[in-house]
């Protein structure tokens, strides 16, 4: 399966990456991406950038060589609330919203029901799009009840190919897990790479296999055409906010109802 867009990807800006925009962009258009997310880490991320990287992205071009630039943000969940260390109105000017745990930021060492109650929280901000790694061990969470809200908010999960690699260890059980509930219940999927430098981009080899292996097809992979990114991003600009009764239909349908209907 070849992916057209990587939404997962950080340049020098976030402090412990290696790479600048250009050098994502043009490693991305080798390997045959039409899309790249640039989410650089949030402003609690030690190292990380400061308020201004965020309000600055409108610099970046929309498009470098035959890839398109997202401007988007990886940021932290901060408390069992859900509240991001990004304020809105930041938030509010970037095309992709990406939201996570991570050591350091000030939300170590909770409990798993604080995990699972500051992932939904999160989950319900209209303004997030998806949650990323949520398979780290180092922050459990209730897997199925995380996977129910992303069906019922209509959110994609991410199946993060970084954490099979280098950094989040432990995290195969769980992210195996997450990816056969998220079949189970018909829950978008995003394979991201995580890319902390260029040669990283648009490896999702393991993240494939980890979805495949617990039966997601392409209908349920976010990220396998730029078309399909557009409109996901899209409907949510244009319904940030369901109903309880379309909320409860999508729990029933047996395919993920299609973005923008």
């Amino acid at each position: 399966m070849h992916l057209e867009a990587d939404l997962h990807t950080h340049t020098i800006a976030s402090g412990h990456a290696y790479s600048t925009v250009k050098e994502l962009a043009e490693a991305a258009e080798k390997r045959g991406l039409k899309m790249i997310a640039i989410t650089d880490h949030g402003l609690k991320m030690p190292g990380g950038p400061h308020e201004y990287h965020f309000s600055n992205l409108v610099a970046l071009p929309r498009k470098i060589g035959n890839v398109e630039i997202l401007r988007g943000v990886e940021a932290n969940i901060l408390d069992p609330e859900g509240h991001l260390d990004v304020p809105d109105r930041l938030l509010d000017q970037l095309d992709i919203v990406l939201a996570g745990f991570h050591t350091g930021t000030g939300f170590d060492n909770r409990s798993e029901e604080e995990y699972t109650r500051a992932a939904l929280a999160a989950l319900r901000n209209p303004r997030v799009h998806i949650i990323v790694h949520p398979g780290n061990p180092e922050f459990p969470l209730n897997i199925e009840k995380l996977v129910l809200a992303a069906a019922a908010e209509r959110k994609a999960l991410e199946i993060n190919n970084n954490s099979f690699n280098i950094s989040r260890p432990g995290s195969l059980p769980r992210c195996q897990l997450l990816a056969r509930l998220a079949q189970k219940y018909r829950v978008w999927v995003a394979l991201n790479s995580d890319a902390h430098v260029f040669t990283a981009v648009g490896n999702f080899a393991r993240a494939w296999q980890v979805a495949r292996s617990a039966g997601i097809g392409e209908d349920q992979v976010l990220n396998l055409t730029v078309n399909r990114v557009k409109e996901y991003l899209g409907w949510h600009r244009r319904r940030p906010q369901l109903t309880q009764e379309e909320k409860a239909l999508t729990g029933r349908t047996s395919q993920p109802r299609a973005v923008g209907v």
